[in-house]
């Protein structure tokens, strides 16, 4: 056998192993927990080197024991459309690129659904790669996983504090309740740190989170969670 026509094999066996083993990996996590995801790794390894011990607060809770307003928060400060899209907002895309062109703080246009690929299957990062990559995955959950799970899984993953991962576990850190008795104003108030969890904080809300909470809980009256999700009525 020729060098090239092995390197064809081989290369031809890795696309394919990497194919399959996505696959089946979002096909699992469709009905199985997200205990971990590599940006909790990341961070404690962060901490260990920073000298400190990792923290990681993080608990799954079904879509039924969260508060609906909860979901409702985070379209209205994330993603207003993401019931409607396919994973991937592209008038949100053209405004924020508009925007940068002449701006000096840059917008994203990240939706919920390529927010979750990234937190559960990649790492943080701004390179081509990981960005094909994020809407590799991305179109992936849209088809099998559908918007009620991605939701599920948007707010049992995502970074919400430092070392607090998930609506339940900075519930309980921030506010002393569980993902289901979250008031409104608190769905708001954590929504609101949700650009950079690390650096805003909804235990200690500045006046620019306040201000974000008020700017919130306004604009959840035009956005409405159909899904499964605990309603106190």
């Amino acid at each position: 056998m020729s060098p090239m026509k092995l390197f064809r094999i081989v290369i031809r066996t890795i696309i394919i192993a990497f194919f399959a083993s996505t696959l089946l990996a979002v096909v699992v996590l469709k009905v199985v927990p997200v205990y971990f995801t590599p940006l909790m790794f990341i961070r404690a390894a962060q901490s260990i080197g920073d000298g400190h011990m990792p923290k990681m607060h993080h608990r799954w809770v079904p879509m039924e024991k969260i508060n609906v307003n909860m979901p409702t928060a985070v379209m209205a400060s994330e993603d207003q459309r993401f019931l409607v899209h396919h994973g991937f907002d592209f008038d949100a895309i053209q405004k924020a690129a508009k925007h940068n062109r002449t701006a000096k703080t840059k917008h994203g246009a990240s939706t919920i659904s390529q927010q979750t690929a990234k937190n559960v299957f990649l790492w943080p990062g701004r390179s081509w790669v990981r960005k094909g990559l994020e809407m590799y995955f991305t179109v992936l959950i849209e088809c099998i996983w559908g918007k009620e799970r991605i939701m599920e899984v948007y707010l049992n993953s995502i970074e919400m504090g430092d070392g607090i991962y998930g609506v339940d576990a900075v519930a309980e850190d921030h506010f002393e309740k569980t993902a289901q008795t979250l008031s409104k104003r608190n769905c708001a108030l954590i929504a609101a740190t949700l650009p950079n969890p690390r650096r805003f904080s909804s235990k200690e809300p500045s006046s620019y989170m306040l201000k974000r909470q008020r700017f919130i809980v306004g604009q959840m009256k035009w956005v409405k969670w159909e899904g499964k999700a605990y309603r106190d009525e």
